[in-house]
Protein backbone atom coordinates (compact mmCIF):
# COMPACT_ATOMS: atom_id res chain seq x y z
CA UNK A 1 0.00 0.00 0.00
CA UNK A 2 1.19 3.51 -1.31
CA UNK A 3 0.89 6.21 1.78
CA UNK A 4 0.12 9.14 2.07
CA UNK A 5 2.23 10.85 5.03
CA UNK A 6 1.30 14.28 6.13
CA UNK A 7 4.32 15.41 8.58
CA UNK A 8 3.36 18.66 10.70
CA UNK A 9 6.94 20.00 11.23
CA UNK A 10 8.82 17.75 9.08
CA UNK A 11 12.66 18.78 10.48
CA UNK A 12 15.26 16.45 11.39
CA UNK A 13 13.48 13.51 13.08
CA UNK A 14 10.49 13.40 9.85
CA UNK A 15 12.98 14.08 7.33
CA UNK A 16 15.07 10.76 8.55
CA UNK A 17 11.89 9.07 8.41
CA UNK A 18 11.27 10.81 4.72
CA UNK A 19 14.72 8.96 3.74
CA UNK A 20 13.46 5.71 4.07
CA UNK A 21 9.76 5.97 2.96
CA UNK A 22 10.31 8.50 -0.15
CA UNK A 23 12.34 5.46 -2.11
CA UNK A 24 9.25 3.45 -1.26
CA UNK A 25 7.30 5.26 -3.34
CA UNK A 26 5.69 6.73 -0.69
CA UNK A 27 4.01 10.68 -0.47
CA UNK A 28 5.32 12.89 2.43
CA UNK A 29 4.15 16.36 3.04
CA UNK A 30 5.50 18.11 5.24
CA UNK A 31 4.95 21.97 6.58
CA UNK A 32 7.27 24.08 7.70
CA UNK A 33 6.61 26.98 10.18
CA UNK A 34 8.41 30.08 8.05
CA UNK A 35 9.59 30.92 4.45
CA UNK A 36 13.07 30.06 5.25
CA UNK A 37 12.22 26.13 5.82
CA UNK A 38 10.39 25.89 2.85
CA UNK A 39 13.94 25.22 1.05
CA UNK A 40 14.51 22.66 3.49
CA UNK A 41 11.66 20.55 2.95
CA UNK A 42 12.17 20.23 -0.52
CA UNK A 43 15.12 19.50 -0.33
CA UNK A 44 14.26 16.28 1.24
CA UNK A 45 11.82 15.12 -1.06
CA UNK A 46 8.74 16.09 0.78
CA UNK A 47 5.91 18.13 -0.75
CA UNK A 48 6.62 21.63 1.44
CA UNK A 49 3.86 23.25 2.84
CA UNK A 50 3.62 26.80 4.60
CA UNK A 51 1.49 26.34 7.87
CA UNK A 52 0.29 27.89 9.83
CA UNK A 53 -1.06 29.89 6.90
CA UNK A 54 -2.23 28.03 4.32
CA UNK A 55 -5.31 26.06 4.21
CA UNK A 56 -4.73 22.22 5.02
CA UNK A 57 -8.08 20.67 4.01
CA UNK A 58 -6.64 19.14 0.88
CA UNK A 59 -3.77 17.91 2.67
CA UNK A 60 -5.44 16.24 5.06
CA UNK A 61 -7.91 14.63 2.90
CA UNK A 62 -4.75 13.17 1.21
CA UNK A 63 -3.52 11.48 4.03
CA UNK A 64 -3.46 7.87 5.02
CA UNK A 65 -0.92 8.68 7.94
CA UNK A 66 -0.13 11.66 10.44
CA UNK A 67 2.94 12.41 11.84
CA UNK A 68 3.31 15.24 14.96
CA UNK A 69 6.77 16.71 15.73
CA UNK A 70 5.79 19.58 16.42
CA UNK A 71 6.04 20.85 19.98
CA UNK A 72 3.47 22.50 22.47
CA UNK A 73 3.43 26.21 22.87
CA UNK A 74 2.26 28.57 25.46
CA UNK A 75 -1.23 27.98 23.89
CA UNK A 76 -0.95 24.08 23.31
CA UNK A 77 -0.84 21.40 21.29
CA UNK A 78 -0.59 23.95 17.98
CA UNK A 79 -1.63 21.53 15.43
CA UNK A 80 -4.66 20.47 17.60
CA UNK A 81 -5.05 24.48 18.53
CA UNK A 82 -6.26 24.71 14.86
CA UNK A 83 -7.25 21.60 13.17
CA UNK A 84 -8.77 19.64 16.21
CA UNK A 85 -12.06 19.57 14.12
CA UNK A 86 -10.62 18.30 10.96
CA UNK A 87 -8.80 15.98 11.85
CA UNK A 88 -11.19 14.20 14.24
CA UNK A 89 -13.63 14.39 11.50
CA UNK A 90 -11.54 11.87 9.98
CA UNK A 91 -10.10 9.97 12.60
CA UNK A 92 -11.52 6.35 11.04
CA UNK A 93 -9.33 7.80 7.45
CA UNK A 94 -6.15 7.56 8.82
CA UNK A 95 -3.90 4.38 9.13
CA UNK A 96 -1.79 5.32 11.55
CA UNK A 97 -0.93 8.82 13.39
CA UNK A 98 2.34 9.36 15.21
CA UNK A 99 3.06 11.99 17.70
CA UNK A 100 6.36 12.78 18.67
CA UNK A 101 6.62 13.48 22.62
CA UNK A 102 9.82 13.12 25.01
CA UNK A 103 10.59 10.63 27.99
CA UNK A 104 10.75 13.95 29.87
CA UNK A 105 6.52 12.80 30.24
CA UNK A 106 8.39 10.59 33.18
CA UNK A 107 10.25 13.35 35.72
CA UNK A 108 12.75 12.99 37.91
CA UNK A 109 13.47 9.46 38.76
CA UNK A 110 17.16 9.86 41.04
CA UNK A 111 19.00 8.00 38.37
CA UNK A 112 16.33 4.65 38.60
CA UNK A 113 14.65 2.85 35.40
CA UNK A 114 11.76 3.86 33.85
CA UNK A 115 9.65 1.94 31.52
CA UNK A 116 6.07 2.74 29.03
CA UNK A 117 4.12 2.19 32.19
CA UNK A 118 6.01 4.50 34.67
CA UNK A 119 3.33 7.06 36.08
CA UNK A 120 3.85 10.47 33.94
CA UNK A 121 4.97 13.20 36.61
CA UNK A 122 6.81 15.65 34.89
CA UNK A 123 9.23 17.63 36.57
CA UNK A 124 9.71 20.46 34.23
CA UNK A 125 7.38 23.17 32.08
CA UNK A 126 8.14 21.62 29.02
CA UNK A 127 7.48 18.22 30.24
CA UNK A 128 4.10 19.09 31.36
CA UNK A 129 2.92 20.81 28.06
CA UNK A 130 3.83 17.17 26.26
CA UNK A 131 1.65 15.15 29.30
CA UNK A 132 -0.96 17.34 28.39
CA UNK A 133 -0.45 16.90 24.50
CA UNK A 134 -0.59 13.18 24.69
CA UNK A 135 -3.91 13.62 27.00
CA UNK A 136 -5.48 15.50 24.26
CA UNK A 137 -4.19 13.48 21.00
CA UNK A 138 -5.53 10.29 22.61
CA UNK A 139 -8.64 11.80 23.91
CA UNK A 140 -10.01 12.17 20.10
CA UNK A 141 -12.16 8.77 19.24
CA UNK A 142 -10.82 6.31 16.86
CA UNK A 143 -7.68 7.91 16.38
CA UNK A 144 -5.20 5.52 15.67
CA UNK A 145 -2.51 7.40 17.92
CA UNK A 146 1.07 5.76 18.34
CA UNK A 147 3.01 8.12 21.08
CA UNK A 148 6.82 7.97 20.71
CA UNK A 149 8.59 9.07 23.96
CA UNK A 150 12.22 10.19 22.46
CA UNK A 151 15.74 10.70 24.18
CA UNK A 152 17.87 12.98 23.54
CA UNK A 153 18.00 13.20 19.80
CA UNK A 154 21.87 13.03 18.01
CA UNK A 155 22.91 11.95 14.73
CA UNK A 156 24.74 14.30 11.75
CA UNK A 157 24.78 18.19 12.81
CA UNK A 158 23.91 17.09 15.97
CA UNK A 159 26.45 15.80 17.65
CA UNK A 160 29.54 17.39 20.38
CA UNK A 161 32.24 17.66 18.29
CA UNK A 162 31.87 20.84 17.00
CA UNK A 163 31.82 22.04 20.72
CA UNK A 164 34.84 19.71 21.57
CA UNK A 165 36.71 20.81 18.47
CA UNK A 166 36.41 25.19 18.87
CA UNK A 167 36.80 24.62 22.87
CA UNK A 168 33.20 25.28 23.88
CA UNK A 169 31.99 21.72 25.31
CA UNK A 170 31.35 21.67 28.93
CA UNK A 171 31.83 18.79 31.44
CA UNK A 172 29.09 19.38 33.89
CA UNK A 173 29.41 17.02 36.80
CA UNK A 174 26.03 16.34 38.96
CA UNK A 175 26.49 13.39 40.95
CA UNK A 176 24.45 10.47 39.68
CA UNK A 177 23.30 12.12 36.63
CA UNK A 178 22.08 10.11 33.31
CA UNK A 179 20.64 10.72 30.36
CA UNK A 180 19.13 8.63 27.89
CA UNK A 181 19.64 9.35 24.01
CA UNK A 182 19.19 7.94 20.78
CA UNK A 183 20.83 8.33 17.06
CA UNK A 184 18.25 9.87 14.81
CA UNK A 185 18.17 7.16 12.23
CA UNK A 186 16.74 4.63 15.07
CA UNK A 187 14.13 6.80 15.31
CA UNK A 188 13.37 6.96 11.72
CA UNK A 189 13.26 2.74 11.83
CA UNK A 190 11.32 2.61 14.80
CA UNK A 191 8.59 5.32 13.30
CA UNK A 192 8.59 3.03 9.82
CA UNK A 193 8.62 -0.37 11.76
CA UNK A 194 5.42 0.87 13.87
CA UNK A 195 3.74 2.49 10.29
CA UNK A 196 4.50 -1.21 8.79
CA UNK A 197 2.43 -2.94 11.89
CA UNK A 198 0.43 -0.31 13.83
CA UNK A 199 -0.92 -0.73 17.21
CA UNK A 200 -3.07 2.30 18.15
CA UNK A 201 -3.29 3.36 21.52
CA UNK A 202 0.90 2.35 21.76
CA UNK A 203 3.27 4.16 23.10
CA UNK A 204 7.14 3.16 23.25
CA UNK A 205 10.46 5.01 24.63
CA UNK A 206 12.54 5.77 21.92
CA UNK A 207 16.51 5.83 23.16
CA UNK A 208 19.23 3.37 23.21
CA UNK A 209 21.11 0.17 25.36
CA UNK A 210 23.35 2.34 27.26
CA UNK A 211 22.17 5.58 29.68
CA UNK A 212 25.55 7.75 30.97
CA UNK A 213 26.19 10.75 32.27
CA UNK A 214 26.85 13.50 30.22
CA UNK A 215 30.69 13.86 31.19
CA UNK A 216 31.05 10.71 29.62
CA UNK A 217 29.80 11.42 26.00
CA UNK A 218 31.80 14.52 26.30
CA UNK A 219 34.94 12.67 27.30
CA UNK A 220 34.67 9.97 24.45
CA UNK A 221 34.00 12.42 21.59
CA UNK A 222 36.87 14.18 22.80
CA UNK A 223 39.26 11.18 22.81
CA UNK A 224 37.94 10.36 19.44
CA UNK A 225 39.18 13.52 18.50
CA UNK A 226 42.47 13.16 19.97
CA UNK A 227 41.69 16.09 22.11
CA UNK A 228 42.05 17.18 25.31
CA UNK A 229 39.01 16.16 27.22
CA UNK A 230 37.44 19.24 29.20
CA UNK A 231 37.53 20.17 32.37
CA UNK A 232 35.05 18.91 35.03
CA UNK A 233 32.99 21.25 36.27
CA UNK A 234 30.67 21.06 39.90
CA UNK A 235 26.64 21.31 38.71
CA UNK A 236 26.25 23.29 41.76
CA UNK A 237 29.17 25.92 41.46
CA UNK A 238 28.78 26.22 37.18
CA UNK A 239 27.67 28.99 35.32
CA UNK A 240 24.47 28.29 33.22
CA UNK A 241 21.43 29.73 32.07
CA UNK A 242 18.47 28.44 33.66
CA UNK A 243 17.39 26.22 30.24
CA UNK A 244 20.70 24.58 30.33
CA UNK A 245 20.11 23.82 34.19
CA UNK A 246 16.81 22.68 33.79
CA UNK A 247 18.13 19.42 31.69
CA UNK A 248 19.56 18.67 34.86
CA UNK A 249 16.17 18.57 37.12
CA UNK A 250 15.36 14.93 36.02
CA UNK A 251 18.17 12.00 35.74
CA UNK A 252 16.51 8.58 34.93
CA UNK A 253 17.49 5.33 32.67
CA UNK A 254 15.14 4.89 29.96
CA UNK A 255 14.08 1.42 29.29
CA UNK A 256 13.64 0.43 25.43
CA UNK A 257 12.76 -3.19 25.72
CA UNK A 258 9.41 -2.25 23.83
CA UNK A 259 10.62 -1.56 20.43
CA UNK A 260 12.35 -4.35 20.48
CA UNK A 261 9.94 -7.06 21.73
CA UNK A 262 6.58 -5.85 19.78
CA UNK A 263 8.38 -4.15 16.60
CA UNK A 264 11.32 -6.38 16.10
CA UNK A 265 13.89 -2.91 16.31
CA UNK A 266 17.42 -4.30 16.59
CA UNK A 267 19.07 -0.41 17.03
CA UNK A 268 21.56 0.47 14.56
CA UNK A 269 23.40 2.36 17.13
CA UNK A 270 23.18 1.07 20.60
CA UNK A 271 25.25 2.99 22.54
CA UNK A 272 26.85 6.32 21.89
CA UNK A 273 30.29 5.43 21.25
CA UNK A 274 28.96 3.34 18.49
CA UNK A 275 27.12 6.59 17.46
CA UNK A 276 29.90 8.72 18.02
CA UNK A 277 32.35 6.98 16.15
CA UNK A 278 30.02 6.86 12.93
CA UNK A 279 28.91 10.27 13.27
CA UNK A 280 32.84 10.99 13.27
CA UNK A 281 33.79 8.32 9.87
CA UNK A 282 30.98 10.10 7.87
CA UNK A 283 32.50 13.61 8.71
CA UNK A 284 35.78 12.46 7.62
CA UNK A 285 34.58 10.47 4.72
CA UNK A 286 32.94 13.57 3.39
Amino acid sequence: MTITLLSFGHGYSAQALGRLLLPQGHKIIGTTRNNDGLADVERSGAEAVLWPGTDMTAALDQATHLLISAAPNDEGDPVLDQLREQITARAGQFKWVGYLSTTGVYGDHNGDWVDENTPLTPATKRGIARVKAEAEWAAIPDLPLHIFRLAGIYGPGRGPFAKVRNGTARRIIKQGQVFSRIHVEDIAQVLAASIAQPNPGAAYNLCDNDPAPPEDVIGYAAELLGLPIPPAENFETAEMTPMARSFYAESKKVRNDRIKDELGVKLIYPDYRTGLRSLLAQEDSA
